[in-house]
Order: structure tokens, then sequence, then C-alpha cells
């Protein structure tokens, strides 16, 4: 069976009945599982995994974005996110039994019937960019919501679909196909948030850290620290302790202390694994390959300092039980 996972993330992650109707046309479909609906109030932002059959997710992924036109409205939205539009972006993620050009072509499907009837500017981004420009989410949202106003006028900045300009509550959005990343979070025993700033400085691609590492701060006000928020897009290249040995190096120099990590959405087996390998190492222990979901997710919880984790949170414990 072809199975990709789906990750539509809304700009509303306070208000749980708005959220509740946004997401109602995805739940209790046949082909495909609404796994998680994640919010978080000071990013205000909910993120949406799905997995299954994407042939089956088109239309109610349609009736999805019709829900969040109505109900979002842009121009009150505040929250620690960088966000550009209600449904802020939407990627195709090929799992098993497909082809990264088939979720190319699912994003331009849904991309087309979104922009036709709502009106609302799709850029097409990562592998269904059709500009290098765009194959970054940050750069495409560059100037989130407020600043697409005039953005969307260079001819630079054209959409892939839809107006030319941007839709008065809604805003634009992004859809495309990528690889797994993961959206991994640290946190910090400060409410300085200088100090998560410097950090994600030294980490990220585009002030000279690490390759595929987009990061910046975070302050989580109803918690009273502060996070470095990253997305690690290349785990493979630049696997989970790498990133949180090197902050917790950094955040030393503060004399702050690294207090746990969280996972948002969902991320792969493999991903988990690589970096249990390094403290398995550094322990001069034997990692077991054939180690089940349960004893890694608590390995997970330990090394990774993961927090409110489970094995859910595990593409493969999804697949496995056919739940696609």
């Amino acid at each position: 069976m072809r199975i990709v996972q789906c990750v539509p993330n809304i700009s509303e992650g306070r208000d749980l009945e708005k959220i509740n109707q946004i997401v109602a046309p995805l739940k209790d479909k046949e082909g495909f599982s609404l796994i998680s609906v994640e919010p978080d109030a000071n990013y205000h932002r909910t993120v949406i995994t799905l997995i299954g059959d994407p042939e089956k997710m088109i239309i109610p992924l349609i009736q999805f974005f019709e829900n969040a036109k109505n109900l979002i409205d842009m121009n009150t939205h505040h929250g620690e996110h960088p966000r550009m539009g209600a449904v802020d972006v939407t990627p195709f993620i090929p799992i098993s039994g497909i082809t990264m050009e088939e979720c190319v072509e699912y994003a331009k499907s849904l991309a087309d019937h979104v922009s036709f009837m709502f009106q609302i500017p799709v850029y097409l981004y990562a592998k269904a960019a059709n500009t290098l420009e765009r194959v970054s989410l940050p750069e495409i949202r560059k100037g989130e919501f407020e600043g697409m106003k005039e953005k969307i006028k260079d001819p630079l900045w054209t959409p892939d679909y839809g107006p030319h300009e941007i839709h008065p509550t809604f805003g634009v959005t992004a859809i495309g196909a990528r690889m797994p990343l993961i959206a991994y979070n640290i946190d910090l025993n400060t409410k300085d948030e200088k100090v998560a700033s410097s950090i994600a400085k030294a980490i990220r691609q585009s002030s000279g850290g690490f390759q595929h590492i987009q990061a910046g701060p975070a302050f989580l006000e109803d918690k009273g620290f502060v996070q470095v928020t990253m997305n690690i897009l290349d785990y493979k290249k630049n696997p989970i302790y790498r990133i949180l040995e090197t902050v917790k190096m950094e955040a030393k120099r503060f004399h702050v202390d690294i207090m746990s990590s969280e996972i948002v959405g969902l991320l792969p087996k493999e991903a988990i694994s690589d970096s249990l390998k390094y403290y398995f190492a550094l322990r001069d222990q034997v990692f077991d390959k054939k180690m089940s979901l349960s004893e890694m997710t608590n390995y997970a919880k330990t090394d990774l300092m993961f927090r409110d984790f489970d094995e859910t949170k595990i593409i493969e414990y999804h697949v496995n039980r056919g739940d696609e």
C-alpha cells in the first residue's frame, strides 16, 4: 500500500473548540488515520499528523482548508511561531510504497483545488518547489502574514497557484513534499530569551552552525522557561544526539541547564536508534537492534531527555499496526 505522512499546521493553538471544528473533516476516514492533534498555546499553532493513502486525504484536506478559512482570522493572530496563513504549511512525506515524485503530484493537486475553490495563494516548497528560492520554507514565510501583503506583489514571489494578493483573513499557504524532518525543541532552565537566541544562532545553518538545522528562540509563558526550537531537516546527517549535546555545551556558557526536550509530531524509529547508539557506546553497552519500540521509548526519555513521549510518537508504531 502507498503510505504517506501529511502534517498540516494551523495558526490556532488556544481555542480547542475551534481546533476541533477545523480538524473534523480529517477524523474517522477510510484509507488514512488522524494520528495526532497537538495544539500549543504559546506558539498559537496546532500540528496535525495524518498517515495513510494520500489519494484518500485530498477531499478531506480541502474541507479542512475551508474550515480554517472560515474560522481563523490572521489579522488578530499573534504567537511565538512564524506564520503566514491560517493553514500555514502542508507537507506530504513518503513513508512506504510511494515515491517523492508522487508526493509532489499530490501536493500540486491539493494546491490547485485550494487556490481555485477558496482564492488562497499557494506556494509550492521543498521537493515540490519550482524555483530555488522556494525550496526553503523560512524563505517563503519571511515577512510573515503582515509582510506578505507587499511581498506577494514582487514578481519573484508570485504564487504558484491562486491570486496575486493575499486572502484578507487567511493569508497565504505553503504546500509541498519533503523527506521526514524532526520538529525538536529543547527546554532551558531560564526565562531569558536571549540565551535561547544565542544558542539557536550557534547551531542553525543560516548562522554558520550545523547543516540541515533551522533554529530559533521561543518563550513559553505558561511554563515559565524558554526553548531552542528547531527543525532537523536531515537526521541522518545531523542526528538528534549531536544537536542535544551541542546545546548542552553552549548552555553551560550561560550557567543554564537543559531540563528536557520534546518532539512535535512524529519521527522515524531510525532517528531515535541512530542517537541511542551514541549513548550506548559512551556506556560501553551493546545496542540491541531488535529492541522493542517500548524499550526504545524508555531509553529516549532518559538519554535524549524526551518529555511527554511514548511509542505512538514513532511512525513505525502506526504503520506496523496497520493504521494506514
